[in-house]
């Protein structure tokens, strides 16, 4: 704009373009607080509300990548998975895993004769549906029957300890690594040398369940296609026990997965904090209890007979009043302990006293509440 326009201004439009500018630089302002194209945000130079970068509503969210398989996830994850992670407890599996270790340890040495080692990396609560996403293929999965719980469960073998068993099985030299032959499917030797092996650790298994309560799991069928070793819903939770099988130089993992409705038969017992456990229960207590009631005196009354009578004529009673009772001399009285009845049986007399024989016992009554 030229001097001479300048000059010809009023002052109400110099006063217009004043404001003008200075909403100009305003506005300038606002755009430098923009969000960056980097996924966080710039923080406003006059002390405004901090916003969070990506890295933090990543982490919020419970999307972030750092966080391994085995930790606890946090956030919207964490509330949704909620009631999988907290969906009960049961003390006694680790009990009855542990012992498994032990047993397997035994039985795998005995197997291969060669040095195994069995050790229980995790026990956790996992749905089936995302367990059965997360096996690595190729690996051998083991469906399972508990024949007295009538339900299945899943044993699942990596292909590393495939391929360790079969080699120490068929004499391979120790020290050396087994030889991996990816991309193609397991021959018929691979897998009856590994239907040996899961038919010892599903033996074991039932031993470790015998103190709680006798179980037989027998082996249903062999699959390698995760889709057909379907057993249970894909959103039901299961109980995923994590074993690390090490034979020298050579090892795997094992897997056993159970369902929650396949343990459920023995839920109360799982519940247990250790073995045996009677909730408070002393046996010589009870014995010494027990004796002790059989020794004491219970007074019986016999009634004769009842009858209900109004309050009225209750109150006109007097000395010498008669009161007749629908009762006939053949007919069994009732013996009370308080006021519950007991026994019912005719009336007699025995070496000049009043005597019942008990003939009938009569059972107590049910409450219906």
């Amino acid at each position: 704009m030229s001097d001479t326009e300048l000059e010809q201004m009023t002052d109400a439009e110099r006063a217009m373009m004043e404001e003008w500018g200075d909403g100009t630089d305003s506005g300038a302002a606002k755009a430098d607080a923009t969000p960056s194209f980097d996924g966080g945000f710039d923080e406003e130079e006059d002390g405004g509300t901090r916003i969070l970068n990506q890295d933090e509503i990543d982490s919020l969210l419970g999307f972030d990548d750092e966080i391994s398989g085995g930790e606890e996830m946090s956030g919207v994850m964490a509330l949704i998975n909620s009631a999988m992670v907290n969906y009960e407890r049961l003390p006694m599996l680790d009990i009855v895993f542990d012992r498994l270790v032990r047993l397997m340890s035994t039985s795998l040495r005995n197997l291969t004769s060669d040095n195994v080692e069995v050790s229980l990396d995790q026990v956790s609560t996992v749905r089936f549906g995302d367990y059965m996403n997360s096996i690595p293929l190729p690996a051998m999965l083991s469906v399972f029957k508990a024949e007295e719980w009538d339900n299945n469960g899943l044993l699942v073998t990596d292909s590393a300890l495939i391929y360790s068993v079969v080699d120490v099985l068929l004499g391979g030299r120790k020290g050396t690594p087994a030889i991996r032959v990816e991309g193609r499917p397991y021959t018929t030797i691979e897998t009856k040398l590994v239907e040996r092996m899961v038919g010892v650790t599903l033996s074991d298994l039932s031993t470790a369940f015998d103190p709680l309560a006798p179980v037989s799991f027998q082996l249903d069928r062999m699959e390698t296609n995760p889709r057909f070793a379907t057993i249970t819903q894909s959103g039901n939770a299961c109980v995923l026990a994590r074993l690390r099988v090490d034979m020298g130089d050579r090892g795997g993992r094992i897997e056993i997965l159970i369902p929650y409705a396949t343990l459920e038969p023995i839920r109360e017992l799982l519940l247990q904090m250790f073995m045996g456990e009677k909730f408070g229960r002393d046996s010589i207590w009870e014995n010494h209890l027990t004796q002790e009631l059989y020794k004491t005196e219970v007074q019986l009354q016999a009634v004769l007979a009842e009858k209900t009578v109004s309050l009225h004529d209750l109150l006109n009673w007097k000395v010498g009043t008669r009161v007749v009772f629908n009762t006939s001399v053949d007919d069994d009285l009732e013996l009370r302990c308080g006021h519950f009845p007991m026994f019912r049986g005719p009336v007699g007399q025995k070496q000049g006293n009043i005597a019942v024989r008990v003939e009938r016992y009569i059972p107590p009554e049910k409450d219906d509440q």
